[in-house]
């Protein structure tokens, strides 16, 4: 191809169309394609013609036409490509240009032009979903890059698990047990019940209408008697569905007693909370490993900060202690809003722009930064002497920092992220490192602005002896956790590490405010409709 001709685009890998963005990122906005077949595919949103007074040049839009421009989107940028939508339209077949061809008009139309609001998801659109999106992904490949970089290697772990990995967490239990014995189907005839009871309810309204119906009407006396059988029949069977709904009412999944021996697995069996002690076993033959996977928490929380279902970046690191995982999570979390920064300025800007004023403030603050570290007792120590300040929830040593508590440190006091390390024995994992006061563990919380907590850690107990003990004192059944004693039994080495919660991440870089709105199927206490 000559140096005269218009320079070609190139097709997405796996299909014949190509991307808007290859389009509307040209440094010439996509004037040097006009001429030339370019095949598009997305969605249009809507579709209008505009008749011109002139015709319209490839370097002249008519004056009626000209806007100013407002914001930077996909659909709005697409609009006033009109030389090279022109083409594009012809292409298509569509407006005047198909009119044209099927009844060969003889006279010359008014010149027009036909305008699409196409998205086809490559760039920024009107919808604040293909921005969180993008923003999402970034994040993901921005862990992995992180990871990879520093010479962590990527393991997977089980979901299914009968380790109860924190000790005392809430959990999904998996079973097969609930398909057998007649107990579960009475509970699901019962379920099903009260949506047949409801809608028979609402019919027998209407049967009751059409009996009425007929008695004013003066109808003959078969319909009549008809419609009152059917009414009649209709009130009956509610009365057998509400009997059988009371009988039901005390059989519970809770007064069953299960004999897991009997189950798939042969033994109780849930879905993993956590991937730190499966992950801590392959740290002690590989050295720095990370997972990235979905993990689950059965709270009955209505936190607009937590889901049943989250999506979590679990690491484990041998031969290093707290320090060390504190300033791991500190550089991680430093790489990706860098990553996110550079990379995704387009969709920050639309973020900007109809969503959070200060993303871009709150990504800045925490690359330029140097994260606050204070240990529990001084955390607490500063909310007590808040000036001015009341707190809904009670500050006490050994009570968990709520989400108030957590604000009021990194949005008031110290105006940037904070770790908090060193919390109470009681509030930490079994498995956690006792600290030489016996009072508190090798544990920290990296908490950010707007969304609290995103990173928990912890340095793990080596110690055998001390990990035993715990165990006893918790009365957690070690049986279930042998595979784990074993590896202290012979002599170990100091592990550390932690987990982040991908999803209030995602919320610190797009300025939403509930993580329902950044998962496209979320899970949380009373909800999974698909």
């Amino acid at each position: 191809m000559d140096s005269e001709q218009a320079p070609v685009v190139e097709c997405s890998k796996y299909s014949k169309r190509v991307m808007l963005k290859t389009i509307l990122r040209r440094s010439d906005g996509g004037v040097g394609l006009i001429g030339q077949r370019v095949v598009i595919g997305g969605w249009v949103k809507s579709s209008r013609e505009i008749r011109l007074i002139q015709p319209v040049t490839p370097h002249s839009v008519p004056a009626q036409e000209v806007v100013s421009t407002k914001d930077v989107t996909c659909s709005e940028v697409l609009q006033s490509r009109i030389p090279l939508l022109r083409s594009i339209m012809k292409v298509f077949g569509a407006g005047e240009y198909r009119v044209r061809e099927k009844i060969n008009v003889v006279c010359q139309p008014q010149p027009s032009v036909s305008i699409l609001q196409v998205s086809d998801g490559s760039c920024v659109a009107s919808l604040q979903v293909a921005s969180v999106m993008q923003i999402h992904n970034a994040l993901t490949w921005a862990t992995h890059g992180f990871f990879q970089d520093q010479g962590f290697l990527h393991v997977q772990l089980p979901i299914l698990t009968s380790t109860d990995s924190e000790g005392s967490s809430e959990k999904f239990v998996v079973t097969t047990l609930l398909n057998k014995g007649k107990n579960y189907d009475q509970i699901s005839s019962t379920e099903n019940a009260v949506v047949s009871v409801e809608a028979i309810r609402a019919s027998i309204k209407e049967k009751y209408k059409k009996v009425e119906e007929l008695n004013r009407t003066n109808s003959n006396k078969e319909a009549l008697f008809a419609a009152q059988q059917d009414l009649k029949k209709a009130q009956e069977l509610v009365s057998q569905l509400e009997t059988r709904q009371k009988a039901n009412s005390g059989v519970t999944i809770e007064t069953r007693k299960f004999d897991f021996t009997k189950d798939f697995f042969a033994r109780q069996t849930h879905l993993t909370v956590s991937g730190r002690l499966h992950l801590e076993s392959q740290a002690c033959g590989l050295g720095n490993v990370y997972s990235f996977g979905p993990r689950f928490q059965a709270v009955k929380s209505e936190s607009k900060k937590s889901l049943a279902e989250t999506w979590m970046v679990d690491v484990e690191m041998a031969f290093s202690e707290l320090e060390d995982a504190m300033e791991c999570a500190n550089h991680f979390l430093k790489f990706v809003c860098k990553r996110i920064s550079e990379g995704c300025m387009e969709d920050l800007q639309f973020i900007l722009k109809r969503i959070d004023k200060k993303v871009m403030e709150r990504l800045q603050l925490t690359l330029s930064s140097s994260f606050e570290r204070i240990s529990y007792a001084e955390a607490i120590d500063v909310l007590r002497h808040a000036a001015g300040k009341r707190f809904q929830g009670k500050i006490e040593f050994g009570v968990s920092l709520t989400e108030e508590h957590e604000s009021y440190l990194v949005d008031e006091i110290y105006k940037k992220p904070v770790i908090i390390y060193n919390h109470p024995k009681g509030l930490g994992p079994f498995y956690v490192r006792l600290n030489d006061d016996g009072m508190t563990v090798a544990t920290f919380d990296v908490v950010l602005p707007k969304v609290g907590t995103v990173i928990r850690g912890s340095q793990s107990e080596e110690r055998f002896n001390m990990l035993s003990s715990r165990m006893e004192e918790l009365g957690l059944q070690k049986q279930q956790y042998e595979w784990y004693l074993d590896l202290r039994r012979h002599g170990s080495v100091k592990t550390s590490g932690f987990s982040l919660m991908l999803e209030p991440l995602v919320l610190y870089a797009t300025g939403l405010n509930d993580v329902k709105d950044v998962v496209p199927f979320p899970r949380s206490f009373g909800r999974a409709n698909n």
